[in-house]
C-alpha cells in the first residue's frame, strides 16, 4: 500500500483514474474509494472489502458543485441543505445514473460531500466522483487513524486521525418525510431543523 500525503494530489488522481483503490481520510472515518465511473474498479473494491454488490454504496464528491457536475444535475434542494458535512443523502435517481453502485435500488442513489482538506476535495472533484465506503472489511470496525488501516487499498492518503470517528448519518429523502436510515454524528433533530 503506497503512502501518500495531502500534497500528492496528482498521484492520487492518477491512481484513481487508473482504476486503483485508495484509502482516504474523511470528516468521519477513513474511506475505501475508487473512481465511481469505473465499474470494474467498483467491483474490485467490493470484493476486497467483502461487501455484496447488491448493497448500495454512496458516491462522494469534493464539493456540492461536484455532485451537480458529475452525478446529479438535478440534485434536490433538500439535499443541498444537508450537504456538505457528515451526512449521506439518499435521493431519487430517475435516470439511473451510476446504477451499478445503487445495489438493488437503481432508482435511488446515496451521495455525500464530506468536509475535507481542500487539497483532497479538489483531487476528488478532478476524478469526478468516488465510490466510497468505510475502509474496513465488512463487519469489522471502521478505521479512525492511518495506523488502523487494513491493507485493502493500493494507495492510502495519510491524514492522521479523522475528527469525527463515527460513520455519516444516512438520510433517505425519497419520500414525503426524511427517514434516518443510519444514525450518525448529525442528529435527527438537526436534520429536521436544516430541512425546514
Amino acid at each position: 500500500m503506497e503512502r501518500l500525503s495531502y500534497d500528492d494530489g496528482d498521484l492520487l488522481v492518477a491512481a484513481l483514474l487508473a482504476g486503483k483503490i485508495a484509502a482516504i481520510p474523511t470528516d468521519t472515518v477513513y474511506g475505501l474509494a475508487c473512481a465511481a465511473h469505473l465499474r470494474d474498479a467498483c467491483e474490485r473494491l467490493w470484493k476486497r472489502k467483502g461487501r455484496a454488490p447488491s448493497k448500495p454504496t454512496a458516491i462522494v464528491c469534493g464539493s456540492v458543485q461536484g455532485v451537480v457536475d458529475s452525478v446529479l444535475p438535478d440534485l434536490p434542494p433538500a439535499a443541498r441543505r444537508l450537504l456538505p458535512g457528515p451526512v449521506t443523502v439518499v435521493v431519487p435517481n430517475p435516470e439511473r445514473r451510476f446504477a451499478w453502485v445503487c445495489g438493488d435500488t437503481p432508482d435511488r442513489i446515496g451521495v455525500r460531500v464530506p468536509v475535507l482538506d481542500p487539497r483532497l476535495a479538489a483531487a476528488i472533484d478532478r476524478v469526478g466522483a468516488l465510490l466510497l465506503t468505510s475502509a474496513n472489511r465488512a463487519g469489522e470496525p471502521p478505521a479512525h487513524t492511518f495506523a488502523e488501516l487494513e491493507p485493502l487499498a493500493d494507495v492510502a492518503l495519510d491524514g492522521g486521525a479523522c475528527p469525527g470517528g463515527v460513520p455519516s448519518t444516512v438520510v433517505d429523502l425519497c419520500g414525503p418525510e426524511p427517514v434516518i436510515l443510519r444514525p450518525g454524528p448529525v442528529s435527527a433533530e438537526e436534520i429536521r431543523a436544516r430541512l425546514r
